[in-house]
């Protein structure tokens, strides 16, 4: 059996890809670019671009392949709204349909693909399971819940397809919008949130991610979704200011109107001047949290990082790279 990763030069491709190693797996790495990783010595890698299918059959998938698709479009760059479209679904979607067509001239049957929990829009019900209604707010969500669509279809061909709903993806080499805060901080400056603060806000740790595509192989690739999130995710209001009394900052919190600020960011949006995207701030002072215990029945997976570590983290790398202590690490986007 060979463990061929597309995406895997990516944020969460490049801790799976060692995992898999570690375990004494042969592992394919392939993806558009290839950065200068240590597990590269015992992995070999292929250059592809999953929007071309020529591309994603040069490959050469073998039936017995194990399947992982990581490849995928992230929020961050902020798109202006009428580039979302375009800038989401080749990859997303389209790269994805090429990659589950490739696995079907093959005769591979397993894959392990990553969506995420924006498919499910505003909080509707808790707590959030793999039930919940989705109502994707903008493209970026919309070409994930297309996969999982597309998913459906190949699954009564005879695929094995788990997929992995992920809240914001966070460690090493990853900032995002995390940055802006961080600046914030470090300035001294208030910390505005969108609303009270008192609702909680849920991150998930890169390797706990990784560690869950690795399980969902482990058991024999299920045919269902898991969400994937912290456990007992702390208020933002706490989380913030946790990370306040770390950084030796002055900032206060500032809580704001939800309504007005995101009515003044969707201006700006209209605009084509966002500052984030509505995926992000519609949902922001909200109950966004992940009920994660399907994963641990069926999976044994079961996440080992806090949110308030995983900030502190982030925080600490950001500074260390600021002052010029930090070993050079490729940066890649955010949800």
């Amino acid at each position: 059996m060979r463990h061929v990763i597309f995406g895997g030069d990516g944020f969460v491709g490049r801790h799976l890809a060692p995992m898999l190693v570690a375990d004494g797996e042969n592992v394919v790495v392939a993806d558009i670019v290839k950065s200068d990783l240590p597990h590269y010595r015992s992995v070999r890698f292929i250059t592809c671009d999953v929007t071309d299918p020529a591309s994603v059959a040069a490959v050469g998938l073998r039936a017995d392949d194990m399947v992982y698709n990581l490849s995928a479009k992230m929020l961050s760059p902020i798109q202006v709204r009428a580039k979302r479209h375009d800038f989401f679904f080749p990859v997303n979607f389209h790269g994805t349909e090429n990659i589950v067509q490739a696995m079907d001239k093959a005769g591979a049957s397993k894959l392990v693909h990553y969506t995420t929990d924006m498919i499910y829009g505003h909080t509707v019900v808790l707590p959030m399971t793999e039930d919940h209604p989705v109502s994707p707010l903008g493209e970026y969500g919309l070409s994930k819940l297309k996969t999982e669509e597309l998913a459906a279809e190949w699954r009564k061909r005879g695929m094995a397809i788990s997929l992995f709903r992920p809240r914001l993806i966070i460690g090493p080499g990853r900032l995002g919008i995390l940055e802006k805060l961080f600046k914030l901080i470090d300035w001294n400056l208030p910390v505005p949130m969108i609303g009270s603060g008192r609702n909680p806000y849920q991150f998930i740790s890169v390797f706990d991610c990784a560690e869950a595509g690795r399980a969902a192989w482990k058991a024999g690739v299920p045919n269902e979704a898991y969400n994937l999130g912290s456990l007992n995710p702390p208020p933002v209001r706490r989380l913030l200011g946790d990370l306040i009394r770390h950084a030796g900052s002055n900032s206060i919190l500032l809580p704001t109107p939800g309504w007005a600020v995101k009515r003044t960011l969707d201006l700006l949006d209209l605009m084509n001047m966002p500052i984030m995207d509505p995926e992000q701030y519609l949902i922001a002072d909200e109950e966004c949290v992940l009920d994660v215990s399907k994963a641990e029945r069926q999976l044994g997976w079961v996440p080992q990082y806090r949110d308030e570590d995983m900030l502190i983290a982030a925080y600490s790398e950001y500074r260390a790279r600021k002052d010029g202590h930090a070993v050079a690490t490729k940066h890649v986007p955010a949800e």
